[in-house]
């Protein structure tokens, strides 16, 4: 019987989308380093509203996938934005005087804290310069000197006083070692032990009384010594303080006539000019000066006094744009840093380090969502951050640190900045679903899309965008023809004809290898649709050995699938293989078989748990059909096993559905199947035939296993009308179809189906619900009928 296939047949032109080398010629390379930006309008608004925005809670969560120019676009947008403000402040840490454990903050105007560093190591400098060298000066000499002679003068007087008393007693006074001694003396001469034995006895207690009298009149004497030692020391102390105030005061007024509009850097130089002077005086002019280097002097003033200037700016830079690539606590937050010095480990304010909320700080923080989520600590400090407007610099395991353990407690900054996160869709959803702070905190969505409508204008500027590419990386130039090979495998990664994958990365990939090809063959000229062919058939050869192995099972009938011929109750379905990075459509058999019963219709893969959720729910579709179309005036009484042959994995998808019923059919009739024709699809229980996934793959699976064999001009593949315009195949299989070495059929329903497969009319039901005789639905009818008599008679 002659059916007409005219309805359901697809021209060559159908099987791909349609473009013109000419609209090409119109992309011209961006004359300045921007990428330009196609589609994403939504994205866009939804930035623009995102960064208007001054509240707390109005931070951007980018939602897109990797490669769809997402971090580009945000990038671009936030430098144009950037550059219209202004620079925000600089953040310095300076030295606490009075709790070197808790360092203060100091904010001065952009530019202005790198020339307050300068200005503080030149005042640093000064001082090295001035001491200890200062107190060599005649007038600081000849007050000083009045100070030791004051002191010297009560001494002296005092010890003369007792000389006298002692001269009398025939004893002299002498001092030696700093210490002062008695001895007697005898016809003017001092004795010594020996001679002082030699003298009578009485003539010795004599001697031993005037010593012990003499003593106690010394100890009388230099009673007040020590205070006169103390006011010497804390006049001559106040004397080296008031030299160099003196000398410093000059250093510190122009210090502070520099930086007079900041009433920050004037606090803290009130601050250093209550404490230089003694730190000046015990650095540079203590006792443990002469033994250390200039340079260690130097770096313990620097300790003192120079201030830790944690972010640079410049005045016309505008606000700063931060992407932190690995948000790890320290890189985000910032944390203190531990030196040595002569041996010793210590830290100070000069050792805290900056982290990407800091540097952003007035500006935009990019991060990503997923690194962010995954580093300790992280997310929940973030958020905090974000709630309070003030970043901290601590240790956040200080709890579990080694008790007495010295680390630092740096004041909070005040913390003004919009935070971008990157994000795939499902951590937006599942933070938007368990995280109510992030509801409160990131409140505008910027969702990226995922493809691009293939609009003149989208498609001119999808090619400027791969042109500049090869500028960029000096590639030769990109021919028409090129351009149009690379749009196709965009459509072909979207599987649509009219949309355009946005994953520009993947293209890219495929631009970088056919310019590899184009060094490889020494050509001159440009790069052309050859080069991009040639590329696209490397990468699907070296991610193509699954998929030879598999046809191979098939070649060798380790898989059995029949290309040729009809056969009763078995049907190629189509499936697809998706491992890695490679993709691969490959026909597997399905057969059915029927017997008089009443067990119904048993999918053999749910039975044995190899079936998933949505493969059953197709099968009960299918069920569901069967009732439907058969069971008007009779219950249907069959009983029927449908399986996939040769799987002995997990499956899923619904896809297996339309041709699982055909062969169901087959059975039920006892009609053969054409096996050189696979068919994929989706049914209702209305019999309508509905979309699937991997339609091209599915089509080149088997039109590779009839090539190999051999095309016979009646081999081809039924797929679903609605999946038309997700064709984008290969030009083998186009060039195949136009020969009319191979077809390619899009069904609206089962019926259209049925009949291309078996060759007979499904068959329309009259007014009367009967169908043609010889229809296929006719002969279901009678075949279900009979099942139905069969079990009421043996009943």
């Amino acid at each position: 019987m002659t059916l007409n296939t005219a309805t359901t047949l697809l021209a060559p032109q159908q099987l791909t989308a349609q473009l013109s080398e000419t609209l090409f010629t119109q992309a011209k390379t961006s004359e300045n380093n921007e990428q330009p930006i196609v589609g994403h309008e939504r994205a866009k608004e939804a930035l623009e509203f995102g960064l208007a925005m001054n509240g707390i809670g109005f931070n951007v969560f980018a939602m897109g996938e990797h490669g769809t120019g997402r971090q580009t676009l945000i990038r671009q947008m936030l430098t144009d934005l950037a550059k219209q403000q202004d620079a925000p402040a600089e953040w310095c840490y300076i030295n606490n005087f009075d709790d070197n454990h808790a360092p203060h903050k100091l904010y001065v105007s952009p530019g202005d804290g790198k020339q307050l560093v300068a200005r503080i190591n030149t005042f640093i400098d000064d001082l090295i310069g001035l001491f200890p060298e200062l107190f060599d000066n005649p007038s600081y000499q000849r007050q000083k000197a009045a100070i030791d002679r004051e002191f010297n003068q009560q001494y002296d007087e005092a010890i003369a006083k007792v000389e006298e008393t002692a001269l009398k007693c025939n004893v002299m006074l002498f001092e030696e070692d700093g210490e002062i001694g008695f001895s007697p003396v005898v016809d003017g001469k001092p004795l010594n032990d020996k001679e002082l034995a030699n003298l009578t006895e009485e003539k010795r207690n004599e001697f031993y009384l005037s010593l012990a009298e003499l003593e106690n009149l010394l100890s009388e004497e230099l009673i007040e010594l020590p205070k006169w030692k103390r006011l010497s020391t804390d006049k001559l102390k106040k004397l080296k303080n008031e030299t160099a105030a003196q000398s410093i005061q000059p250093l510190l007024k122009e210090l502070e006539h520099e930086f007079s509009s900041n009433l920050g850097v004037l606090k803290y130089l009130s601050k250093v000019k209550a404490h230089v002077v003694e730190t000046v005086l015990d650095i540079l002019v203590g006792e443990n000066n002469e033994n250390q280097k200039a340079k260690d002097n130097r770096k313990l003033m620097v300790e003192q006094f120079l201030p830790n200037l944690i972010v640079a700016r410049e005045p016309d830079e505008g606000a700063p744009v931060v992407y932190e690539q690995n948000p790890t606590y320290q890189n985000l937050f910032g944390h203190v840093d531990f030196a040595t010095f002569q041996g010793s480990t210590y830290t100070s304010y000069r050792l805290i380090r900056p982290g990407a909320l800091h540097k952003a700080n007035g500006g935009y923080l990019l991060l990503d969502a997923e690194k962010v989520l995954n580093q300790p600590l992280v997310w929940a400090r973030l958020k905090l951050a974000i709630k309070t407007q003030e970043v901290i610099i601590e240790n956040p395991y200080s709890e579990f640190s080694q008790p007495g353990a010295y680390s630092l407690q740096p004041e909070k900054i005040p913390l003004k900045v919009k935070i971008v996160l990157l994000g795939e869709p499902d951590i937006y959803y599942t933070l938007q679903e368990y995280d109510q702070e992030f509801n409160e905190l990131f409140r505008v969505l910027a969702d990226f899309d995922r493809h691009l409508t293939n609009t003149d204008d989208n498609l001119i500027a999808y090619a400027n965008l791969i042109r500049q590419r090869a500028v960029k990386h000096g590639y030769p130039e990109i021919s028409d023809s090129a351009i149009v090979e690379l749009v196709k495998y965009a459509l072909r990664k979207e599987e649509h004809q009219h949309k355009v994958s946005a994953n520009i990365v993947q293209i890219n990939d495929v631009l970088d290898e056919a310019n590899y090809l184009w060094n490889k063959s020494d050509d001159q000229g440009e790069l052309t649709a050859e080069h991009i062919k040639l590329a696209l058939a490397a990468k699907y050869r070296r991610t193509g050995r699954i998929s030879e192995t598999w046809l191979s099972e098939i070649k060798e009938r380790q898989v059995l699938i029949t290309t040729q011929g009809k056969q009763v109750g078995k049907v190629n379905g189509l499936t697809v293989l998706e491992i890695g990075e490679s993709v691969f459509g490959t026909p597997a058999r399905i057969t059915a078989t029927v017997y008089a019963g009443s067990q119904g219709v048993t999918d053999i893969e749910r039975e044995v748990d190899l079936g998933k959720s949505i493969h059953s729910k197709g099968f009960l579709l299918l069920t569901g059909y069967l009732g439907h179309k058969y069971g008007q005036e009779f219950p249907v009484s069959i009983s029927a096993n449908i399986a996939i042959e040769q799987s002995y994995g997990h499956i899923d998808g619904d896809s297996a559905s339309m041709a699982e019923l055909c062969a169901l059919i087959s059975a039920i009739t006892l009609l053969p199947i054409h096996q050189g024709i696979a068919i994929t699809g989706s049914i209702n229980q209305h019999g309508e035939v509905q979309s699937i996934g991997g339609v091209n793959e599915k089509i080149e699976g088997f039109y590779r296993l009839c090539k190999d064999r051999g095309l016979t001009g009646e081999q081809g593949v039924i797929v679903p009308r609605t999946n038309v315009i997700n064709l984008m195949l290969s030009s083998e299989v186009i060039e195949a179809v136009e020969q009319g070495l191979f077809a390619i059929h899009a069904v609206d329903d089962i019926d259209q189906a049925l009949e291309l497969l078996m060759g007979t009319k499904a068959g329309t039901a009259n007014s009367l619900g009967r169908y043609p005789r010889k229809s296929i639905h006719a002969m279901v009818l009678d075949k279900l009928s009979s099942y139905a008599d069969m079990l009421e008679g043996g009943e």
